[in-house]
């Protein structure tokens, strides 16, 4: 049985992900930092007949992390969908508090950082082990500094430079475990619907997830180290970092 972790699983992007790697047969690891919310959702996937169960997993907490770890015998895909863009981080540049800045750090890149490190050994044990970083179109740098792309305007320097940072954490894994079988790659599913954005966005979160779950089932001549996803609508192609 392949088995499937998934950080913030319990909602948006991160339960539809669950949702479609259950429908193909993969075991669900459902992490959250609610266990009323995570048990929730694993109820919610068992009724449609998905094989899954809650770990309670905090990413900006090791203990936590460390605690699912020992909960975890064997790991296939990893999912660090996990991700926050805290309100009083919305706000201009120079204008930003080091407390906004560092708590957005925290679960976007420090989190991520904290997790893969910890159940990397476990997915060494896999013959395909898979890694797939929730980014975002906000965090290319070619695409900010285009005038003439949608996204210009949004200047959101805690949110944007997070995402920025995740698609270098997710390089520099890739290069150290390029002579290994797993993958790591980044995944855009574009402007989604969700809590994140107060369910602004165009596109759906079960929309959203169909590029991470591509990324979590690549075969072995699949890529390895790139950032990729929907951008402006189009079908799923290579972003520019």
């Amino acid at each position: 049985m392949t088995n499937a972790l998934i950080t913030g699983a319990n909602k948006g992007i991160g339960f539809e992900t669950a949702r479609q790697l259950g429908a193909q047969g993969i075991s669900i690891i459902v992490g959250a930092r609610s266990a009323e919310r995570g048990e929730k959702a694993a109820a919610e996937l068992a009724a449609e007949g998905i094989d899954a169960r809650f770990v309670r997993l905090d990413v900006t907490d090791e203990a936590s992390i460390q605690d699912a770890a020992a909960q975890i015998t064997s790991l296939d895909i990893l999912i660090n969908n996990a991700g926050i863009a805290p309100v009083e981080a919305s706000v201009a540049p120079s204008a930003l508090s080091l407390a906004a800045l560092r708590r957005t750090y925290d679960t976007n890149v420090f989190g991520v950082v904290a997790v893969t490190n910890t159940m990397l050994p476990l997915l060494r044990r896999s013959p395909a082990g898979r890694i797939v970083n929730l980014s975002s179109e906000l965090g290319s740098l070619a695409i900010l500094a285009d005038p003439d792309s949608p996204f210009f305007p949004f200047n959101l320097l805690a949110y944007n430079s997070s995402k920025t940072a995740l698609n270098g954490v997710t390089l520099a894994y890739a290069k150290e475990l390029a002579d290994t079988p797993i993958k790591v790659n980044a995944a855009n599913p574009g402007y989604c619907a969700t809590d994140l954005n107060a369910h602004t966005g165009p596109r759906s979160a079960a929309q959203g997830a169909a590029e991470v779950v591509r990324l979590a089932t690549l075969p072995a001549d699949g890529p390895t180290g790139t950032f990729s996803g929907v951008y402006e609508e189009r079908a799923a192609t290579v972003l520019p970092w």
